[in-house]
């Protein structure tokens, strides 16, 4: 039997991100796996993701497959903006109490930069026998760093001095990539979510290493729902009478939520009247707020279940980011039946198979282009039914499961002897 350790060093709560979400998910699925695959394979796997926390704990989820959480050495909580959007890590350069578990595992995959993973290559390389290091990309850390950066010189230093925080903001970038691609280098095999990244990482790890991790959608959680709409105004007071567009994510610029928030200002001033839903926390919630006043409900961080609800409750999905890897949230929208806008060029546009039918993407990152794309939307009932019926039909026909990507894609980098999906 393989035992395998997933090294997720992200705080583990009920409002995590989707990378948490993810790892979640596919723990899940690894508990549903039959004693034996289709083809032979599946008995062989124990599973262990590992977690930050606020204490000590295990969650069973089967007699293979477990989530532990552990106490960061140095967490980031102090280091967050007042409404705590950013993910809370560990900046330690070792944890002692991982270093101690890991050796009763054979495989060491690696998700960060930072605590976990640090800890894992160095101990590694006094490991004997070596365990195997594997590696998968599932956001751009050094980016977000670089915005985080700005956030708390804006936060020490009140005022205009963008000097510190650009400088700060390069140096956090720079040096985090470099950390990132030096972690990479050391591992057998690197997971990526876009055949774009594959091509791009196999140019400089070899093609041999790099291998695709897909993302998967729940379809009972996320899926058409009649009655969402009225909860929706008797759960959060959004008015039920006015087309609802949706963001969902962090409320920063990484996101494009100044782009969503003044395409929809422009949009108000038209005379069209829609009304935004954001679900999600961040530095720019209280710029839309008084950008957009009644126009808007800020719903704050929501556990998944009820995010599900809140999706199913309103007409378009906008999503003006350029910095996801992936982007699980256009999926979930999708899945619910929502009408999805993109930028162009984006990684999230992979999930719509025929752009203009099952989902919209916008050239630029303008506001009156967004405000136009949005209007064209809101303003042809005929169109906006049509684009989410077949956003609803591309979920449901294309888009992989959970269970179907953990054994396509997990299981052959893990086990010896699975074949990888052609």
């Amino acid at each position: 039997m393989t035992s395998v350790a997933v090294l997720v060093e992200l705080l583990r709560s009920s409002t995590s991100g989707g990378h948490v979400k993810s790892w979640e998910r596919f723990a899940e699925s690894a508990a549903r796996l039959p004693e034996r695959l289709p083809d032979g394979t599946g008995a062989g796997l124990d599973l262990t993701v590992y977690f930050l926390g606020k204490r000590e704990r295990v969650d069973v989820l089967s007699p293979r497959v477990r989530i532990v959480t552990l106490r960061p050495v140095l967490g980031t909580t102090a280091l967050t903006s007042a409404d705590g959007a950013e993910d809370v890590t560990d900046l330690a350069p070792y944890h002692p109490r991982l270093a101690a578990l890991l050796p009763r595992h054979d495989v060491w995959h690696l998700t960060h930069c930072f605590a976990f993973a640090t800890t894992a290559v160095r101990r590694a390389r006094r490991s004997v026998p070596a365990p195997r290091l594997l590696a998968s990309v599932h956001t751009d850390v050094p980016l977000l760093a670089s915005v985080y950066a700005r956030y708390l010189v804006g936060r020490w230093l009140p005022g205009d001095h963008p000097a510190p925080g650009e400088f700060l903001a390069d140096l956090a970038e720079s040096r985090l990539r470099r950390r990132r691609d030096r972690l990479l280098d050391g591992c057998e095999r690197v997971l990526v979510p876009t055949p774009a990244e594959r091509a791009e990482l196999a140019r400089a790890l070899g093609p041999h290493r790099v291998a695709l991790l897909r993302r998967g959608i729940d379809h009972q959680r996320f899926r058409p729902d009649p009655g969402a709409r009225a909860r929706l105004g008797r759960e959060y007071g959004v008015p039920a009478d006015r087309p609802l567009v949706l963001f969902a994510g962090r409320l920063d610029a990484t996101k494009g939520v100044p782009l969503l928030t003044e395409s929809v200002r422009l949009l108000r001033e038209r005379g069209r009247a829609v009304h935004l839903v954001m679900a999600g926390s961040g530095a720019e919630a209280g710029p839309v707020r008084r950008a957009l006043g009644a126009g808007v409900s800020l719903l704050g961080p929501l556990p998944q279940d009820r995010l599900a609800r809140v999706y199913a409750g309103c007409d378009v999905f906008a999503f003006p980011s350029r910095t996801e890897t992936c982007g699980n949230v256009v999926a979930e929208a999708m899945a619910s039946g929502l009408a999805v806008v993109l930028p162009e060029g984006a990684r999230t546009t992979q999930w719509l198979t025929a752009p203009g039918r099952d989902g919209i993407v916008v050239r630029h990152d303008d506001p009156g282009e967004w405000a136009d794309a949005l209007d064209t939307l809101l303003g042809h009932p005929r169109l906006l039914s049509a684009v989410r019926r077949h956003a609803a039909t591309t979920a449901r026909d294309t888009h992989p499961t959970w269970d179907r990507v953990l054994t396509e894609d997990l299981l052959p980098a893990w086990l010896p002897g699975v074949r990888p999906r052609p």
